[in-house]
């Protein structure tokens, strides 16, 4: 999946900013990326993520997913945020957390080189699931769509694939916010996705846009 991002591709020069409700796991996070990533902030959910966003302008966030407060969170701040990896304990909220649009899911017994590769990989716009998880993520879809997307949701669905919001795809098209939404609630609805980022893997599979 091709992203508009300025992300540098080796993981050295790459901004994480990590996010946990533990303080232990934060500092745990932080070590591990030590050598590996340069660790710009840490927050937990509850803090204002935007603004230490805007003050630390990290390519990626590293999200520690603990409890099912977590999740709400991440629904409400996923698009207004840098790309989103978050690290589970199990699969219990795998589902959850994946509809709230982030771009990577691993397991927390993912190795520092896995989650940092996969850092790497979400700030430039591409998906990353753990095996185990995708197959509970990604169940395979019929080859053809009982409905096909309009000309204009084609169109929608590419500048999705690139990682644009919907503030973007509306100034690309000439459209206004309400009518992007509209067409990408039409495309999760007929590609059967839970999330913008499951819309495109599942349209790539179909061969609606290439990744």
């Amino acid at each position: 999946m091709s992203a508009l991002s300025n992300a540098p591709h080796n993981s050295e020069s790459l901004h994480i900013l990590i996010v946990a409700r533990n303080a232990l796991a934060r500092i745990g996070l932080s070590t591990l990326l030590a050598g590996r990533a340069q660790v710009v902030g840490e927050g937990t959910p509850e803090s204002d993520l935007i603004a230490q966003v805007e003050r630390t302008q990290p390519d990626a966030l590293l999200w520690d997913v603990d409890w099912e407060a977590d999740v709400a969170l991440l629904a409400a701040l996923s698009a207004e945020l840098p790309p989103i990896l978050a690290l589970l304990s199990d699969s219990e909220l795998a589902q959850s957390v994946w509809a709230c649009g982030v771009r990577g899911v691993l397991l927390r017994t993912a190795q520092p080189a896995q989650i940092t590769a996969a850092l790497v990989a979400v700030a430039h716009g591409l998906t990353v699931l753990e095996p185990d998880l995708a197959k509970i993520l990604l169940p395979e879809r019929p080859v053809a769509l009982e409905e096909p997307l309009t000309s204009r949701e084609r169109e929608v669905l590419r500048l999705l694939s690139e990682g644009l919001a919907n503030k973007g795809i509306a100034v690309r098209l000439g459209i206004s916010e309400n009518t992007v939404k509209f067409h990408v609630n039409a495309i999760m609805s007929k590609l059967g996705a839970q999330s913008r980022t499951e819309a495109v893997v599942r349209a790539a599979r179909l061969g609606l846009i290439a990744l």
